[in-house]
């Protein structure tokens, strides 16, 4: 089967971004950019993001916090619009060594203080959507970010994921829109939207099973751990990355 690994890699992504709760695009848009390339990559990981956080709104809904989506998603929505707009002046590299350093310092901070709590007023829910939507829209990568935020707000697990894919859901199809304006379709894309839904469904499916089996303690940890991972890996590329 043609591009098999791309399969695998994408089933994996999405297991992975069901059972940290910030979705999957920050694992899919190095895979996808592999195969069609960082702007074709933007387009898809939003096309593939809209329909596995539909898939987590149906398993999620009665988690969701209400007044956080609102005083969380509408910043994110505006924030993502005006980042993917700006998003074809992005230098690649500098921009993803500058978020490495970021999530790798801040999911750092968060695991040496596990008692962290931050205060769920409309002023952090803002900020922390704003900055989320932006680096969404700009990178492609911003659910790792809200995922931070959100993670301090020390929810429960059903309430975390559930908040996180309306807000992402919201997010994402708005991103979608303005990359589908700027840049052409992907070339073939069209063969792979089957597929992409069935591992959707199947990889967002075993991460809530998986969601299912550890404690609200162990699912903070696994959050951040994941972020780390993500950071230390997109500091690593930054340096390797370097013109020469």
């Amino acid at each position: 089967m043609e591009h098999i690994t791309f399969y695998i890699l994408l089933f994996v992504a999405e297991v992975l971004g069901t059972l940290g709760g910030f979705g999957s695009s920050i694992l899919l848009v190095p895979i996808i950019t592999y195969y069609f390339g960082f702007q074709q990559a933007l387009l898809f990981t939003a096309a593939i993001h809209v329909v596995s956080n539909l898939w987590k709104v149906v398993l999620f809904r009665k988690g969701l916090l209400k007044q956080l989506l609102i005083n969380f998603g509408i910043p994110s929505v505006i924030a993502v619009i005006i980042g993917a707009l700006l998003s074809g002046f992005l230098a690649d590299y500098i921009a993803e060594g500058v978020l490495g350093v970021f999530l790798t310092g801040l999911s750092l901070f968060l695991l040496l203080k596990p008692n962290l709590v931050v205060k769920p007023t409309r002023t952090n829910a803002a900020v922390g959507g704003g900055v989320s939507g932006f680096v969404a829209g700009f990178l492609g990568t911003g659910g790792a970010i809200r995922g931070l935020f959100l993670s301090a707000y020390d929810l429960n697990v059903s309430a975390f994921i559930a908040t996180s894919a309306f807000i992402d859901l919201g997010v994402d199809a708005s991103r979608f829109v303005v990359y589908l304006i700027q840049k052409p379709m992907i070339e073939g894309a069209l063969g792979y939207v089957i597929p992409v839904i069935i591992l959707s469904l199947a990889g967002n499916f075993i991460g809530k099973w998986l969601v299912d089996k550890i404690n609200q303690k162990a699912f903070r940890y696994i959050v951040l751990s994941l972020v780390l991972i993500i950071g230390i890996v997109s500091i690593v590329k930054f340096f390797l990355g370097l013109p020469q």
